[in-house]
């Protein structure tokens, strides 16, 4: 995420870990009380644990969340050189459009376009996010 042109990486971890250890600069951003995870932000730092993120980083980028993508990252299924932050909620020429909703064609769509996965955003707020795992696609195999 950027805000206020400082960048923060997100970090999952359990409500028992975090009331349990100081995690420094915690910003939760949700909780989820039935598995007891917790989603939120901390700063990236100095650290070589923060290099790729720093690596990405452009200074024209505007506030948002993003991806960070790469050779250093997730086995690099994009098969990138660098690594890159690439926005979230990004449709290229609205391609996803177009993209199935039943579950025969949602998996027929997944299997042949080498992406994660689609996220769904309802009017009211309510988003979905459906992955190729999710139908058994491995990606970066093409």
């Amino acid at each position: 995420m950027i805000r206020d042109g400082k960048l923060f990486k997100r970090r999952e971890v359990s409500f028992a870990e975090l009331t349990n250890k100081n995690i420094p600069n915690f910003e939760i951003a949700e909780h989820d009380t039935t598995t007891g995870k917790v989603v939120g932000w901390v700063p990236v730092g100095d650290g070589p644990e923060d290099r790729w993120h720093r690596e990405a980083l452009d200074a024209a980028m505007s506030d948002g969340t993003y991806e960070l993508v790469g050779p250093k990252v997730q086995g690099n299924p994009e098969r990138l050189h660098e690594h890159v932050l690439v926005r979230h909620g990004v449709d290229l020429a609205g391609e996803l459009m177009s993209v199935p909703r039943d579950f025969d064609g949602l998996a027929s769509w997944l299997a042949s376009n080498d992406v994660e996965g689609i996220v769904f955003h309802h009017h009211d707020g309510r988003m979905a996010k459906i992955k190729g795992r999710d139908f058994g696609v491995k990606r970066g195999l093409g």
